[in-house]
């Protein structure tokens, strides 16, 4: 069943073309990893599905949700949407005066109104699940940036998302903490978590992926199962990204 539906999505910048015309869709469940180089549109696609940047033209329909060029900032449709899909980004955006658990706590609190004792039982589950249940009183600046990765991760799957964006999330990181976070990564993939992740780490998109997207110069120029698309890729900027060596 489908949960993205992305229909004609353009954006510009002045005179240049970030998005030409994205044709694109998801089904539940699916992990989509979008790759290609920099300065080919990704991230702008993906702050586009969560209404973070305005587009000019086509649709997004996410969760059963549709934003249309000219959705304003306060429209119910986007306030419920970004109830439903949450988003990492690659740079962390912690509160630093927070510990772990109250950064994880914030949102079932202030957004969903939940209770105080649901909240940090849940919060508590979310921080076991990504290694750090032992850390949940420690603040930004006592975690390592793997760590903080994770609690942001765990932050985002506290509003229960039916789907979860990331924006290169182990790009700031060194290998071992990218490590650490792609494992939490391929975790939820295999538990059935909706995800679509910008990422530059190959290994990742051909183990854990049901698909993989090649975007270039602004447009999805290859869409297929992760071992086609990285064995045997059909497009110029396929071969150059999954050549051997």
């Amino acid at each position: 069943m489908s949960i993205v539906r992305v229909e004609g999505l353009r954006k510009s910048l002045g005179p240049r073309q970030i998005l030409r015309g994205i044709d694109a869709q998801v089904n539940e469940g699916e992990t989509i990893a979008i790759v290609g180089p920099s300065g080919g549109g990704k991230s702008t696609f993906l702050r586009c599905l969560n209404g973070l940047t305005c587009f000019d033209a086509g649709s997004v329909g996410i969760a059963g949700f549709t934003l249309e060029p000219g959705t304003p900032p306060g429209a119910p449709q986007l306030r419920h949407l970004r109830a439903c899909v949450a988003m990492v980004f690659q740079s962390f955006n912690l509160f630093p005066h927070l510990t772990a658990l109250q950064n994880v706590s914030l949102g079932p609190l202030h957004v969903r109104r939940q209770s105080a004792d649901a909240v940090r039982e849940r919060a508590l589950a979310l921080l076991t699940r990504v290694g750090l249940g032992d850390r949940g009183d420690a603040r930004p600046a006592q975690l390592s940036g793997g760590q903080q990765q994770r609690v942001a991760i765990a932050r985002a799957l506290a509003m229960d998302p039916r789907v979860l964006l990331l924006d290169e999330p182990t790009s700031a990181l060194d290998p071992e903490m990218r490590g650490e976070v792609l494992a939490v990564l391929r975790d939820l993939a295999r538990s059935g978590m909706t995800m679509l992740v910008v990422t530059h780490e190959m290994a990742f998109a051909r183990a854990a992926a049901s698909r993989v997207w090649i975007f270039d110069d602004g447009r999805l120029v290859e869409d297929g199962p992760a071992t086609e698309v990285c064995d045997t890729p059909r497009s110029e900027r396929g071969r150059a990204l999954f050549a051997p060596g």
